[in-house]
């Protein structure tokens, strides 16, 4: 999308600050359906320097979210801060996570795709209705499963016959 391209060679060694609006138009571009609709606000701010280019990112806005438990219609506020260091290398790649390496050459980095990326992973995979907050509260801490005995079990009730018999098995080498 060239509206999110930014032109990294003219840019000269210092900070620079660009605003982008994201909307539905924007996720609709990605082909991927993240959400009902979407309305963003993103700041992004580049640190030029020799060796590489600092990008700190701000993401403020709504995602209007179908509730997975009633299918109701809710909206999400989400604000997030996000970093990456574009490093001038030889091969382009992603080294971690918050570190790129892009080509001397290279004429523009599309902040689109990174906008899009952090709005996708900030996503919540239980969406729930903010009604059924308290519900799922309640539920945290709770253990579906534990290998300890409970209280209700005999400790000195004897061992099924079948474990006593594999306990007695040796594994040779």
């Amino acid at each position: 999308m060239k509206d999110f391209s930014v032109n990294i060679i003219s840019l000269s060694q210092k900070t620079h600050h660009f605003s982008f609006r994201l909307e539905d138009a924007f996720f609709k571009a990605h082909k991927i359906q993240l959400f009902e609709k979407g309305d963003f606000d993103a700041e992004v701010v580049l640190h030029k320097h020799e060796t590489f280019i600092n990008a700190q990112f701000v993401i403020n806005g709504t995602a209007a979210l179908i509730c997975d438990r009633s299918l109701e219609s809710f909206n999400l506020q989400l604000s997030l801060k996000e970093k990456i260091v574009f490093k001038y290398g030889e091969e382009e790649g992603e080294l971690s996570e918050e570190i790129v390496v892009i080509n001397h050459d290279r004429v523009s980095i599309d902040i689109g795709q990174y906008l899009f990326e952090f709005i996708a992973l900030t996503m919540p995979m239980k969406r729930l209705h903010p009604r059924f907050e308290e519900d799922e509260d309640d539920s945290e801490g709770k253990l579906v499963y534990s290998s300890k005995p409970s209280a209700e079990e005999d400790p000195e009730r004897p061992m099924d016959p079948r474990w006593e018999q594999l306990k007695k098995v040796t594994i040779k080498k």
